[in-house]
């Protein structure tokens, strides 16, 4: 029985083929194709309304030599939060719980401002591993601190996208659970738990939304370190 609530996080197969790469696709379809047009339908006006939006809140924390990453930096969102969503719909799988796929996306994208910082302004970016004002005897132990705490910055990222879907999936399936088995011996609970069902999936939806952004966010706040 434990085994089978994991089952919905296994990448599934049609004759022995991985569908993953059709799940991580499918998003990009949804978008509507540009045309010679401004502006086509209230589809495309919103979604344009929204990429502007999450731009905005992206580029924040940048300055202007940072704005040359907001065409990667939106891309990946909007790309985490359809993928995030679509994932809550019944009978689908979430690429984004599976921690090699988000280790993927955040070590090469840590990685790439690491070396921007490193190439551009390497007495800065060093100069983060220890504070000014350190007493000499903590020099040594307060590097090795703040090397550790920059190299596993990629593995957070990862982590914590990973630990959020999975908890509220696995959640939503043990409530679901519960409802069903509940429903033929006590009416009442099993209306109860169904509402509490559908309370959790209004905020699974809010925590795909968060988490992408907080993806993002901090991906930017990184970037900015290191510009």
């Amino acid at each position: 029985m434990n085994m089978s609530f994991f089952d919905q996080f296994a990448s599934p197969c049609l004759l022995g083929i991985p569908l993953i790469l059709p799940a991580v696709l499918l998003p990009a379809l949804l978008l509507p194709s540009p045309n010679n047009r401004w502006i086509t339908n209230r589809l495309s006006t919103l979604q344009l309304w929204f990429i502007n939006l999450t731009t905005k809140q992206l580029m924040i924390p940048l300055n202007k030599n940072g704005h040359k990453w907001a065409l990667i930096l939106t891309s990946l969102m909007m790309f985490l939060l359809l993928i995030n969503l679509l994932g809550l719909l019944p009978y689908t799988f979430t690429p984004t719980t599976q921690l090699s796929m988000n280790m993927a996306l955040a070590f090469p994208l840590w990685l790439a401002t690491l070396i921007i910082g490193l190439r551009n302004q390497p007495s800065i970016s060093l100069g983060h591993l220890l504070p000014e004002g350190t007493p000499t005897p903590l020099i040594p132990a307060l590097i090795m601190i703040e090397t550790t705490s920059l190299l596993i910055r990629p593995l957070a990222l990862g982590v914590r996208l990973t630990a959020n879907l999975t908890a509220g999936h696995l959640l939503i399936q043990l409530i679901s659970t519960a409802s069903m088995v509940l429903l033929p011996i006590m009416p009442a609970v099993s209306m109860l738990t169904t509402a509490i069902l559908l309370l959790l999936t209004i905020l699974e939806v809010a925590v795909a939304m968060i988490q992408a952004y907080v993806f993002v966010l901090l991906l930017s706040l990184y970037l900015q370190e290191n510009i």
